[in-house]
């Protein structure tokens, strides 16, 4: 990513402040949990597609900074939004269907929750 993360500022929980930081460091969580994950070709497709969903979410945010117009950038948020539900959606299903740490799908929808109330009031504030 373009900006540094040595410096990053923390807030109470050591997570980031800074939005794409922290969606990064949610990517990399997904794609770390999935690597561990033995999976089962029924199951593939929910892994595949929790990635997508996932790492998009930061993706959009990333691509949103470089709008060139408040529409443009609206967009890209409006989508980012939309991933972290899917993907809350996703780990949902891997969660119910799957014998696999509910402990850290649970965090992990956690964070997806999180991240998407943060992105929906980033987006009702600039509206």
């Amino acid at each position: 990513m373009d900006e540094g993360f040595e410096d990053l500022e923390l807030n109470e929980d050591g997570k980031p402040y800074n939005i794409r930081h922290r969606c990064y460091y949610f990517s990399r969580d997904l794609i770390l949990f999935v690597k561990d994950c033995v999976i089962e070709r029924v199951y593939s497709s929910l892994f595949d597609q929790v990635i997508r969903s996932g790492t998009s979410i930061g993706a959009n945010l990333v691509e949103g900074k470089s709008g060139v117009s408040s529409k443009d950038w609206l967009n890209y948020f409006g989508i980012a939004l939309k991933s972290a539900n899917e993907t809350k959606y996703w780990l949902y299903l891997i969660r119910d269907t799957m014998n696999v740490s509910n402990k850290k799908t649970d965090e992990l929808i956690k964070e997806a929750d999180e991240i998407s109330k943060i992105i929906a009031s980033i987006i009702i504030n600039k509206k």
